[in-house]
């Protein structure tokens, strides 16, 4: 039986990772996993109000243990909340099950698409210093989203970043 390398996509809030993510599960025929979604599907909660009741550490931990899971089972394409594969543990065990990407885009960009996302909360960039929040959040996480292959979506459309995405993906090894 033939293997299905998982593809993880990482990278900060505004990227695509769930657009592209769901793009590319369906042209390669995967399962499509947020891991946001799943945690507030499982926990019958809003990731903000996790934070607010139980903490961010709890949240973390909750993750983690998706990470585990999500690690044991094959033809995925994962989006990852923002932090997730930051954390070492949930990065060694979700690259083991395949290819990781982070998706980038300029902080215009971002702030242009999460500004006009009504479904979402932001709370990070819900305040009169939003661009500069988002900025310095981009240069704290820019270490650990460097680690894994970019993926520009800044100019590009959805199409587009799915399509350059599959062709570095069968790239892989």
């Amino acid at each position: 039986m033939e293997t299905k390398k998982n593809i993880i996509l990482t990278g900060f809030m505004g990227t695509g990772k769930t657009t592209v993510g769901k793009l590319v599960a369906q042209a390669l025929e995967y399962e499509f996993v947020d891991t946001d979604i799943e945690i507030m599907n499982r926990h019958h909660c809003t990731i903000e109000e996790i934070f607010e009741t139980r903490g961010e550490s709890a949240f973390r931990s909750m993750e983690a243990e998706l990470a585990r899971e999500l690690s044991h089972r094959q033809g995925l394409v994962i989006s990852t909340g923002g932090k997730m594969m930051l954390d070492k543990a949930n990065k060694d065990i979700l690259e083991k099950s395949g290819a990781v990407f982070c998706l980038v885009a300029d902080p215009v960009a971002i702030m242009h698409r999460v500004s006009g996302d009504t479904g979402v909360k932001r709370p990070l960039l819900q305040n009169a210093h939003g661009m500069e929040t988002l900025t310095a959040l981009l240069a704290e996480r820019k270490k650990g989203y460097g680690q894994y292959h970019q993926v520009d979506t800044t100019s590009k459309s959805p199409g587009e970043v799915a399509r350059a995405l599959m062709a570095l993906f069968h790239k892989c090894p």
